[in-house]
């Protein structure tokens, strides 16, 4: 009744036979000749169950039916009386289903360009490995090797780049090169944080695109030892309403997980451009927490310790995947649904608790994600981390939930919720016991080795081995043409015509999408599970409370695309320069960066100039803020087959520390009386700002001059201030302006404000004193006996500060230039995104 020794399917119901647990106990399997000792499955109190489809009222989250999987089912649920139906362990294969074409074992002496690019290799990169093999690879290995060596896993056209960044500091505890970033932030903690891309998979499947790009990178920061207690965006769509269902789509699906998962979404950024129609950008950052004697590094450390495979079974879905996001989305992009993986968050929910027992015990060596390129990556990056390391694995004690499957479809699988767990050896069944548990699947497939090869074996026969060198560092760098493009079009304020209504402009402003209150996506998402959120979505940034400590960490995410297409450089600097106020205006010091570089097809000589320019400005101003970059992601080729191409979206996450998060601020005004000041001084400029989009349906110019000496002194006052207890609130201006600033703070408040009319000094304009977006400057609120000591505080610091006017009344009114009431503002503001 239980089938032959050494059948992995041996402990499941045959049809038409009767189930009945053994009371003797199972011989222990025996090693195999070139094989290593192993423990057998044990046997459960009931069946396995698979997961089935219910109707989508019946979820937990919306998903649209045509965002549903499609032959790929999602990763099996829990075990238990409610998970599933009773059924077949296994499930039958679907007809038509997707399979791996070119998974025999065959050694391909020839091949043909087609295959080489469905695994995004070229044909001097297949030469190399033939080199460095001395002979051609076998079809499990190309597969292997084309999906590490693709653009999304080896960085081969930016890591010699990205060597120019800063990543080193006094707080940084681990740099790049790890699943994610670690800083100290004080009181025995480390900060865990990473920012990711799930762009491509985002534009086929939003839904599932989204979620599963939530999921990778809570799993990132679980693989260091740490907790994750929030989680930020950064997305871009096409205008509104072409691009409703990707903007639905994928928001239903970060709050789908996310909110499943327990983890608060707690900020963010959404902007709306042509370039993005075809070409959605989802970018997903998590932040985590972990006592610095708990930071764990995934490392395949020891000799003869166990590799254990762990969380959900495998299938087919996301194939390929990583070589999918390495090339450029044509038509045919639709077909390759199965390269979307299929998320399971309740099961992550679990995965994720098991984790931190694990942490709990020194059982555990390391723990790897099995993101990118699944059992391939995860292996061969842990093994990579140590020299000449390498790592034995059978795919034939993998758990899967598909018959069928070869051992090409297990080692490129990207199914979801699954972590590598490197155990002492000896010690298997105590790590199982945790994982029992919280039921869920967990199985010995491997060891670590010395041999410095990733050995792939299916029970007896060898069908794969590598070098691990060659796997993780042996890409060849892409060398590529960089040419300047034409310049942008040049901006001559005289041409514009002279601002005749600020009010009118300022609705205007205030209604266009990029503007507009983000209530409607804020709401999708839950900002205050955990019960540690301070400042809540909506401000500048958000703060989380550490609890049983009074210090509070602020993060944001910050790109301004526009400033990037016009100039590289410069708009990465901002992006860094805006990041860093938005951690400020919270009255939290700016601690640590994690970027995400999004760009089209570095193939074009005036992409790869991007791709140069964006990294030599994100260097430039973090050496200047003497901020370290400690974790990333590179996502190119983000242009549809050559026709829409991306402005270079280098999305900056950013995280900072408070001592006392009860000296916070906020951006909204709150004490009627108080004075309302503009920070920083105002330069005759409009290039590139929302005010120029909206008003006269232009994008020229250059963005405005960024002195970040400038930007670090005023960065220090509002700190000193803050700590000193002189603000009420704080509000950087950006996006729209001094006037579009300070309505936030009214809106964000409920008051409104009084000034006297503007009226700037030539050379400044009226409009570029009202809509500029000089960076540098800050809406700030301070009480009348504050007042004097401010004053005093922005002399030492050589800052300027003017007054604009007085908070109170339900108003905000230039006298004898304008006068809105908050209720037509806030109409116009809330209403952005609805239509």
């Amino acid at each position: 009744m239980r089938g032959t020794r050494g059948d992995p399917r041996a402990h499941l119901a045959r049809r038409g036979e009767l189930l009945r647990r053994t009371r003797r106990p199972l011989a222990p399997r025996t090693e195999r000749p070139g094989g290593f000792p192993l423990l057998r499955r044990r046997w459960t109190r009931r069946a396995r169950r698979q997961p089935e489809r219910v109707a989508a009222q019946h979820r937990g989250h919306h998903q649209q039916a045509r965002q549903r999987a499609r032959d790929d089912a999602p990763p099996r649920a829990l075990r238990r009386a409610r998970a599933g139906r009773r059924r077949w362990a296994q499930a039958f294969p679907v007809r038509g289903g997707p399979r791996a074409e070119g998974a025999g074992l065959v050694s391909l002496d020839t091949v043909d360009s087609r295959r080489l690019r469905e695994v995004a290799l070229t044909p001097e990169e297949y030469r190399v490995i033939v080199e460095k093999l001395r002979r051609p690879p076998n079809a499990v290995e190309l597969g292997m090797l084309g999906v590490l060596w693709s653009e999304h896993c080896s960085y081969k056209t930016s890591k010699a780049l990205l060597r120019r960044l800063p990543s080193t500091g006094e707080a940084v505890l681990q740099g790049p090169g790890e699943n994610a970033g670690a800083v100290e932030i004080g009181s025995g903690w480390a900060a865990v944080f990473k920012i990711e891309s799930h762009n491509h998979p985002s534009a086929i499947e939003p839904y599932q695109g989204a979620a599963t790009g939530v999921g990778g990178i809570i799993r990132d920061v679980i693989a260091m030892g740490a907790r994750p207690i929030a989680l930020l965006d950064s997305l871009r769509f096409g205008p509104l309403p072409g691009s409703r269902h990707h903007f639905d789509g994928v928001v239903a699906g970060i709050g789908g997980y996310g909110n499943c998962i327990g983890i608060p979404t707690v900020g963010g950024e959404v902007y709306f451009d042509e370039c993005y129609a075809n070409n959605p950008i989802v970018n997903a950052m998590c932040v985590g927490l972990v006592r610095l004697d708990r930071l764990m590094r995934a490392r395949a450390e020891g000799t003869g310790n166990s590799l254990m495979l762990v969380g959900a079974d495998t299938g087919r879905d996301g194939i390929h995947g990583a070589s999918f996001a390495s090339v450029e989305l044509d038509e045919s992009s639709s077909e390759r649904r199965p390269a979307v993986q299929v998320g399971n968050p309740f099961l992550e929910k679990c995965l994720l608790e098991a984790c931190m027992d694990l942490a709990q015990t020194d059982a555990v060596v390391a723990v790897q994600d099995l993101g990118a390129a699944g059992l391939t990556s995860s292996v061969a990056e842990c093994a990579g981390r140590v020299p000449g390391a390498g790592a034995r694995i059978d795919v034939s004690l993998v758990p899967r939930r598909e018959r069928g499957m070869t051992p090409y479809d297990v080692m490129l699988s990207e199914s979801q919720e699954r972590m590598l767990v490197v155990v002492q050896r000896g010690r298997e069944s105590e790590v199982e016991r945790i994982f029992s548990t919280w039921d869920l699947t967990s199985a010995v497939i491997g060891d670590v080795t010395d041999d410095g090869h990733l050995t792939v074996f299916d029970q007896t026969q060898v069908v794969a081995r590598l070098p691990i060198e060659l796997l993780t560092d042996g890409a060849p760098p892409r060398r590529l043409a960089s040419v300047a493009p034409d310049p942008a079009p040049s901006l001559r304020l005289d041409s514009l015509p002279p601002l005749v209504d600020p009010g009118e402009s300022l609705l205007r402003l205030l209604a266009s999408p990029n503007l507009c209150s983000r209530r409607p996506i804020i709401r999708r998402y839950d900002h205050m599970v955990g019960d540690a959120t301070v400042v809540a979505p909506g401000g500048d940034a958000a703060l989380l409370r550490i609890k049983g400590t009074r210090l509070g960490l602020a993060m944001t995410t910050d790109c301004n695309a526009r400033y990037c297409h016009l100039d590289p450089n410069l708009g990465a600097q901002h992006a860094v320069a805006e990041a860093a106020r938005n951690i400020v205006a919270t009255g939290a010091r700016p601690l640590a960066v994690t970027d995400c570089l999004n760009l089209a097809n570095p193939d074009r000589p005036e992409v790869y100039w991007e791709l140069e320019e964006t990294i030599a400005g994100l260097a430039h101003a973090c050496r200047s803020l003497e901020l370290p970059i400690v974790s990333g992601n590179v996502s190119l080729y983000n242009d549809s087959a050559g026709t829409s191409a991306i402005h270079p979206t280098p999305v900056v996450g950013m995280i900072g520390v408070i001592d006392d998060y009860s000296h916070r601020l906020e951006a909204g005004l709150k004490h009627e009386g108080d004075f309302v000041l503009l920070v920083g001084s105002s330069l005759n400029d409009l290039g590139g700002s929302e005010y120029l989009k909206v008003e006269h349906g232009t994008v020229a110019g250059r963005p405005p001059a960024l002195d970040l000496a400038r930007e670090a002194a005023v960065n220090r006052l509002i700190l000193a201030a803050a700590k000193a207890g002189q603000l009420r609130s704080a509000h950087d201006c950006a996006d729209g302006g001094m006037l579009v600033a300070l309505a936030e703070c009214c809106l964000l408040g409920g008051m409104g404000v009084r000034c006297p009319a503007l009226r700037p000094e030539a050379p400044l304009r009226l409009d570029a004193a009202f809509f500029g977006e000089t960076p540098g400057r800050f809406i700030v609120s301070v009480g009348s006996r504050a007042m004097p000591e401010l004053q005093t505080l922005a002399r030492r610091h050589h800052v300027e500060i003017s007054l604009l006017g007085m908070a109170g009344g339900d108003t905000v009114e230039f006298e004898g230039q304008f006068r809105l009431s908050l209720d037509q503002m806030r109409q116009a503001w809330e209403g952005g995104l609805l239509h």
